[in-house]
């Protein structure tokens, strides 16, 4: 579970182009659902994930990660419970690097390299065996059907073969939650139902996944649990779907 409390997030404090990002947010972000946030560009969405994912910290209010198994979280008060707030970065890193997967609105694949290479690149720094990890990503290329393109560069492939290599990327460490942002927003209808399909056995291999979108496909979809309806920093609604 996530929780948070009265979180803002100002950018430039103090100077004359400051803007509040986040004003006062306070919700729940229950275990293995699928939540969407949902609202126009400039909502927040995104400053939203990026404080949920540990990439950034709440100017005011705190954040807690309830439940999740880290190392580091073993050593933690009671329940596995901790407020990630004010932790220093290299705790923020560990978190951020096992226990979240992320799927970004461009993709963010690197060009030049293979598929594969694509797909362990956030494996590397966890220190596990090479080979152990290589396989796992070969798994997930099967999984996801595009085993063929495995040495291919990433600039070879399509919109929707790019997708599902970045979905592979997310999952090569087995994190607890996915964070995906805006992921269909260069997808067709038919991708981006295939899309949400993926999200579906996510959901049922107990996966928690939170989604920032403002396409209907996505905010719509039967498996939304709750979504969440932001405008200019503020939760606006917040509803099971």
């Amino acid at each position: 579970m996530i929780e948070l409390s009265q979180v803002s997030k100002c950018f430039n404090a103090g100077r004359p182009n400051q803007f509040l990002a986040l004003d006062n947010i306070s919700l729940t972000i229950r275990r293995q659902e699928l939540t969407v946030l949902k609202g126009p560009s400039g909502s927040g969405k995104t400053t939203l994930l990026s404080l949920v994912g540990c990439m950034s910290r709440p100017t005011s209010g705190r954040i807690h990660l309830t439940g999740m198994s880290t190392a580091f979280m073993k050593n933690a008060a009671a329940k596995n419970s901790i407020d990630i707030s004010s932790l220093p970065e290299r705790f923020l890193t560990e978190i951020r690097r096992q226990r979240f997967g992320f799927i970004f609105q461009q993709f963010n694949l690197l060009r030049g390299i293979t598929v594969l290479e694509n797909i362990m690149l956030p494996a590397y720094p966890t220190g596990e065996n090479r080979h152990f990890f290589r396989q796992r990503a070969l798994q997930l290329l099967e999984t996801f059907a595009i085993a063929r393109h495995a040495e291919s560069r990433v600039e070879w492939l399509s919109g929707g073969e790019l997708q599902r290599v970045a979905i592979a990327r997310a999952l090569i460490n087995d994190p607890d939650v996915i964070i995906a942002d805006e992921p269909t927003a260069h997808l067709d209808s038919k991708l981006s139902a295939e899309f949400m399909a993926i999200v579906g056995a996510f959901r049922q291999a107990g996966k928690s996944i939170i989604i920032a979108s403002h396409d209907p496909i996505v905010f719509s979809h039967p498996l939304a649990d709750t979504v969440i309806t932001m405008r200019d920093g503020r939760v606006v609604a917040d509803a099971a779907a």
